[in-house]
């Protein structure tokens, strides 16, 4: 029984609360017949939590840095869910890769806060990450074309890299191709709400 979605001492994402509902529909089809999930930048761990009791066949694996590590820990903790394990350390840039390779990996709104350099990085670990067949689902807003989908977007872009020049929102055609590089094909590119979108990639052995 998950608790304490809600705890005052935790860190609290409205954002996740938001949009829970909308990607679940998505991960239901992408990750039905997969085993083992792995999450990148699991943050708050709301969802985590959410999905882990939401698709109660996976065993849901959270990870992030180690500054997010404490508080993550505890909702997990708190949460109780059998499917839901504690979280594990993995900076993209510098840890290895679990001992257990998933089928399934998903990661939200981290391309846009990780340095091109690092999603060029994260991307070419994929398959230390994944199993031989994996589905991988990422969530957060891209531009098309070159173009920004909303005005909305186009200042969330500059707040970001008012925060650092590094950041920004990616480019779907440039995720497409780091992806295909890697073995992963667009399985399907569903609109999320608040502009922004979820990509579902899939790889056969």
């Amino acid at each position: 029984m998950t608790t304490g979605l809600f705890d005052a001492d935790l860190p609290f994402s409205q954002a996740c609360e938001n949009n829970k509902a909308a990607i679940l529909t998505v991960l239901q089809q992408a990750f039905s017949c997969c085993s083992k999930v792995l999450e990148i930048g699991s943050g708050t761990g709301q969802h985590a939590v959410y999905f882990a009791e939401q698709l109660p066949h996976l065993s849901w694996q959270a990870s992030d840095q180690p500054v997010y590590l404490p508080a993550l820990t505890e909702r997990i903790r708190r949460a109780a869910l059998a499917n839901l394990a504690s979280p594990l350390q993995l900076d993209i840039c510098i840890d290895p890769s679990p001992a257990t390779a998933a089928d399934g990996l998903f990661t939200a709104n981290t391309l846009h806060i990780m340095p091109w350099a690092v999603v060029r990085h994260f991307f070419s670990r994929l398959n230390e990450l994944t199993a031989a067949r994996a589905n991988l689902c990422f969530y957060g807003p891209f531009n098309y074309h070159g173009q920004f989908t909303s005005s909305s977007n186009q200042a969330f872009d500059a707040s970001l890299k008012s925060r650092d020049p590094a950041m920004g929102i990616r480019d779907f055609e440039k995720v497409l191709e780091l992806a295909r590089r890697q073995g992963f094909q667009l399985e399907r590119d569903t609109p999320m709400p608040a502009n922004n979108r979820l990509l579902w990639f899939t790889k056969t052995a």
